[in-house]
């Protein structure tokens, strides 16, 4: 009997050696695709920082431009400013979803684009060259959208609104206020560019964890925040009278760049599809797919439980479904809201359907915790 439990010791004994020592032999491959590490390195190098870095160069042509202009205010110099001016917003809205880290410290959206521009705001600020711009109240009295009032919406056509900044007795003040606007834009940008090129990139990409205070879950809040808030409900919701005060009573008035109106949907399609890159991980140079959103619920094997497709395959063919209704609105969102307001509803409804994807499946998927709040019934 002795001799049997000698045996059987020395078995399992051997057992547990060999389990011991199999991980030395044959270490278990590394799931590069979990690997956050890698992600949040592509983020920072291929898509965030470059991202930043075009729209600065965007945002100093434009600075360039108004300076031209508050020298010499002339209907040429004027229409100078002004393309550089959507020029520098067009690239803000592959930008804007970044407002974590730097961004979040500066509140850098606060400061750029809250619209529709606060008119009466403005003409006070023109008034008193002291206003505290770092107010909330004065968000709406700068940034884009106040360029969009003082390079659009003074005038019928670029002859009268050069006039406001020549011969009317404001112009100094109103060419002055410019300045203060343009130059704030860039000092607050440079800033978020130079915290990204010194410590906190590696600060960012060191923080692996899935906890509140962790690079992936600023990520993913600050994503999904941008695309609930400042995409469905901003650009069209708000507008369409789907969400805000008074639900069922439109607001064409609230569409972005109101004053310039034609470039109202081609913002919005870019900002939607900046927000599709991000998920895929499109790198800003090149457009090649690398570590992403897409790449981690795969690895992660997030699907649908009623019908075993992808989670990943979902959100993509819900951007693209969103992608064609974007399409077919008019180039000026007051004007579709006028003219077929359903078409903009339309567009609010699969958008919802988008947020609940982000927000509720893929947040569930990641074990991120979502810590923002919305009220407008998710």
């Amino acid at each position: 009997m002795i001799g049997k439990s000698k045996h059987l010791f020395v078995f399992v004994l051997a057992l547990l050696l060999s389990a011991c020592g199999g991980d030395d032999d044959n270490p278990t491959p590394v799931d590069n695709t979990k690997d956050r590490e890698a992600i949040l390195t592509h983020w920072a190098d291929n898509i965030i920082k470059p991202s930043y870095t075009n729209f600065s160069s965007r945002l100093d042509l434009m600075i360039t431009r108004s300076e031209a202009f508050t020298a010499t205010p002339t209907v040429a110099t004027l229409q100078e400013f002004r393309n550089a001016w959507i020029d520098a917003y067009t690239e803000w809205q592959k930008a804007e979803l970044f407002e974590f880290g730097p961004a979040d410290k500066y509140t850098i959206r606060n400061f750029f684009n809250i619209y529709p521009a606060d008119v009466t705001g403005i003409t006070s600020n023109i008034s008193d060259p002291s206003a505290n711009l770092d107010l909330p109240s004065s968000y709406a009295r700068q940034g884009f959208p106040a360029l969009d009032y003082l390079l659009n919406g003074l005038g019928d056509d670029d002859a009268a609104i050069v006039e406001k900044y020549t011969t009317d007795a404001d112009a100094a003040k109103r060419l002055a206020y410019i300045e203060r606007i343009v130059l704030r834009m860039q000092t607050l940008i440079n800033n978020v560019i130079t915290e990204w090129n010194g410590a906190y990139r590696d600060t960012f990409i060191a923080s692996t964890g899935l906890d509140i205070g962790s690079s992936m879950g600023a990520v993913v809040n600050a994503y999904v925040l941008h695309y609930e808030r400042f995409i469905r409900s901003g650009k069209i919701g708000i507008p369409a009278g789907v969400i805000g005060t008074i639900v069922g009573s439109p607001f064409p008035e609230k569409v972005e760049a109101f004053y310039k109106k034609d470039i109202s949907r081609v913002l919005a399609q870019i900002a939607h599809q900046a927000a599709i890159d991000f998920f895929n991980g499109k790198s800003f140079n090149g457009g090649t797919e690398g570590p992403s959103f897409k790449s981690y619920l795969n690895a992660l094997d997030a699907k649908d439980a009623n019908t075993g497709t992808l989670l990943s395959t979902i959100i993509d063919n819900q951007f693209t479904t969103i992608n064609g209704k974007l399409a077919q609105l008019m180039p000026d969102l007051s004007q579709q809201i006028g003219t077929d307001n359903e078409a903009m509803v339309d567009v609010y409804t699969n958008m919802q359907t988008a947020v609940r994807y982000l927000k509720v499946d893929m947040s569930s998927a990641m074990s991120i915790t979502i810590t923002y709040t919305d009220n407008d019934g998710d």
